[in-house]
């Protein structure tokens, strides 16, 4: 399996921005689809962004958050502006050959990194 590590979260003021990384070992990330899941303190785990291995992408944040990957790095970002308090979880990288799995959370998983907006 592929090894993800995020990083980028932090505190935030509603209306800044923040870029996410996760970086991936262990396997060949070309033919990865990756994603990002978030999850807030009592509530389940959202589906926010997936990207292909070609490139193409979903949001389900539209307008605010961009997902992209650079190949050259190993590296899948989540660029998140106009943040909101509703925005605060831990966002978690995920990564599988399937783009199926990706999108249904059924990929490998990183250990999250904590986004807090204030307002």
């Amino acid at each position: 399996q592929v090894q993800l590590v995020e990083s980028g979260g932090g505190l935030v003021q509603a209306g800044g921005s923040l870029r996410l990384a996760c970086a991936a070992s262990g396997r060949t990330f070309n033919n990865y689809a990756m994603g990002w899941f978030r999850q807030a303190p009592g509530k389940e785990r959202e589906f926010v962004a997936a990207i292909s291995v070609s490139g193409g992408v979903t949001n389900s944040v539209k307008g605010r958050f961009t997902i992209s990957r650079d190949n050259a790095k190993n590296t899948v970002y989540l660029q998140m502006s106009m943040l909101k308090p509703e925005d605060s979880a831990v966002y978690y990288c995920t990564a599988d050959p399937s783009w199926t799995k990706v999108v249904n959370g059924g990929g490998s998983w990183g250990q999250g990194t904590q986004v807090t907006v204030s307002s």
